[in-house]
């Protein structure tokens, strides 16, 4: 499963900053935005590069184990309910995608519940019924972690033939940035205290109990974690493993990717192990609170376009983001050049 993954075009890359430079702004005016519109247009493969037209976000949900030890500040009867919220298009994520022309795809991957009366697409990839504690025992068979990572690759392979330049990996799960914290901190060889973080709002001693819980997972996964199928198996879920398949596909595919938070990244980070080089297909949406999606994102080498304390999840940040994407890729194709000023 892990196959390398060919960057965008580094000669298409200089082409971009070429444009850049020839731009009727001042050197770096655009800041940020021109360094996204050259990410862009290496993404795309063109220069100048065509407007952000169709964008395709998918929210994997799952449960997670963990969650009847005390590390969230909701139960995971939450995950459910907001599977049919989405469905319903009331959620966080379907306001910011309906203003911003978004399309929203909900996946039950291993949501606890039977989810009657949802229709049958939702539900067609589901692996299991929640994941093991992983401080206890594994989330996954190592069966069924590739049966999700298989699902997620089917499902970049569905939306890419749907037409879509820009894919976002959304995500559901109460519990979810426990298994998130314990992979990122496997992957980088980090402590627990590190990478652990209050979620949906936990006090002091929720948080020490979480943190404790983490580095219990990642010791008891022991050496395994050295492999990124058998990581994904110890300490990840269906819902994450298939993100990360979901994302190590559409990197092999060249079609980028534009991250949310914690979880998101943490699905990232496995893409990367997964495809090799991934990451340069990848584009952090936001900054979250969580400790471990920053520290990710640094070993990524991505920074993040927005920072607005957000830590919803759902693809919220990443889907609040695509409106400065657009924005730099027009930049980049509309603005008078100054060797055409006469």
């Amino acid at each position: 499963m892990t196959a390398a993954v060919t960057a965008p075009s580094a000669t298409l890359r200089a082409e971009a900053e070429a444009r850049l430079a020839d731009l009727a702004t001042p050197p770096g005016a655009l800041g940020r935005l021109g360094d996204l519109a050259v990410w862009v247009a290496a993404t795309q493969g063109q220069v100048p590069p065509a407007p952000i037209d169709r964008v395709r976000a998918v929210i994997f949900a799952g449960d997670h184990g963990v969650s009847d030890h005390g590390v969230s500040a909701f139960p995971k009867a939450i995950t459910p309910a907001m599977v049919r919220t989405f469905l319903a298009g009331r959620a966080g994520v379907s306001v910011l995608a309906a203003q911003h022309g978004v399309s929203v795809r909900v996946l039950d991957l291993g949501v606890d519940d039977d989810l009657d009366g949802v229709p049958a697409e939702v539900t067609a990839f589901k692996v299991r019924r929640g994941s093991g504690a992983i401080h206890l025992e594994d989330a996954l068979t190592s069966d069924e972690t590739r049966r999700a990572i298989l699902a997620g690759e089917t499902v970049a392979a569905e939306e890419i033939a749907a037409g879509a330049q820009l894919l976002v990996s959304g995500d559901m799960g109460i519990g979810n940035t426990t298994p998130a914290a314990a992979l990122i901190a496997a992957s980088f060889g980090l402590p627990a205290s590190e990478v652990t973080g209050r979620g949906t709002g936990i006090d002091e001693a929720a948080l020490a109990a979480k943190t404790a819980l983490v580095q219990h997972a990642v010791d008891r996964a022991g050496e395994r974690t050295a492999d990124p199928v058998d990581t994904l198996t110890a300490l990840g879920s269906a819902d994450l493993a298939a993100s990360a398949g979901f994302m190590a596909a559409a990197a092999r595919a060249g079609v980028p990717v534009l991250l949310d938070g914690v979880i998101s990244v943490a699905a990232a980070v496995m893409a990367d192990r997964l495809a090799p080089g991934a990451a340069a297909w990848f584009v952090a949406g936001h900054r979250s609170t969580e400790p471990a999606q920053s520290l990710a994102l640094d070993k990524l080498g991505l920074e993040p376009v927005l920072d607005l304390g957000m830590r919803l999840g759902e693809g919220s940040g990443a889907v609040a983001a695509v409106p400065l994407l657009r924005s730099a890729a027009l930049l980049l194709s509309q603005v008078a050049l100054l060797s055409d000023l006469h």
